[in-house]
């Protein structure tokens, strides 16, 4: 164990604030470049779009309000990680200049859906990808698979593989985030919710002792419904995604559940706009980062 990664736990483990989800991908994100005023025919091919939303990364990361007073770690996405910010790398740019923890999203993206699930898809020349990270001073993982139903035999496949890749995640010495995330308009969504636990209660059991893992969910509708995953001796710790909630009603289930922090993708950035002033940016990104972090520790 590293004397950085030492310090990220301790960091992860002790310190009051939140993680920024900053790892829209794929398919994901033409939609965050729309969101953020940027249309799809202000860039001619993938090289561009990501050009792009490098851009808009850097100005989140960089900007004044981003600082470890509120900000515990951020999840980047693969081209993020091996891009620059000011002449660093960013995940060393975050730790060195902002002690800010790096995590990495490594799913390729998910299959289609079988049992109410949607599993992820294979990750190829996943160990070499962990290796060449840690060397950049990642502190870990984070990987989503999508649950839509209450279907026992998809939700325990679903489990079954987030705790599979998390073990090779803990096998190359980082730590790994499972975000098995549930639709926040199933019909079902408590039987889900339910019927998750359990099965992640019984994966946890199978860890090894010195083994821990973080876990990513979806704000649950019953209160405080996740606090035996909590307070669970293998569990890091447990984040909550907005999952398309508006930054509003996120930040009030999340001060329904002691002890989940947030890790808001959608809920963080949703005011921001690429022909916003410095000045105004600034207060948008700073409106939005206090009222995560109020909701993380009430």
């Amino acid at each position: 164990m590293t004397t950085i990664f030492q310090q990220q736990l301790e960091t992860v483990k002790t310190r009051p604030g939140f993680i920024a989800a900053l790892d829209q991908s794929g398919g994901s994100t033409p939609k965050a470049l729309k969101a953020y005023g940027v249309e799809e025919d202000q860039y001619a091919n993938e090289d561009e779009m990501f050009k792009l939303v490098h851009i808009m990364r850097t100005r989140i990361i960089t900007n004044k309000e981003f600082t470890s007073d509120k900000i515990l770690g951020a999840i980047l996405f693969q081209q993020t990680l091996d891009n620059v910010i000011e002449g660093m790398n960013t995940a060393e740019y975050l730790w060195q200049q902002k002690q800010i923890v790096p995590f990495l999203k490594i799913d390729k993206g998910l299959l289609d859906e079988n049992d109410s699930v949607r599993l992820m898809k294979d990750i190829p020349e996943l160990a070499p990808r962990l290796q060449a990270a840690a060397e950049l001073g990642v502190f870990g993982t984070k990987a989503r698979s999508f649950i839509m139903g209450a279907g026992a035999s998809g939700i325990h496949q679903a489990a079954a593989q987030q705790f599979a890749v998390g073990k090779e995640v803990l096998a190359c010495g980082l730590m790994p985030i499972l975000e098995p995330e549930i639709d926040i308009n199933a019909p079902d969504k408590a039987e889900c919710e339910a019927m998750l636990k359990n099965q992640l209660l019984m994966q946890l059991d199978l860890l090894e002792d010195n083994q821990q893992v973080m876990l990513k969910l979806t704000l649950p509708e019953e209160p405080n419904f996740y606090r035996e995953l909590i307070e669970h001796p293998k569990v890091l710790k447990v984040v909550a995604l907005s999952g398309g909630y508006s930054r509003d009603d996120a930040n009030q289930r999340l001060t329904e559940n002691q002890g989940m922090i947030a890790s808001f993708s959608r809920a963080l950035s949703s005011d921001l706009r690429v022909n916003q002033t410095d000045e105004e940016f600034t207060n948008s990104l700073q409106q939005a980062i206090t009222s995560i972090y109020n909701a993380s520790t009430t």
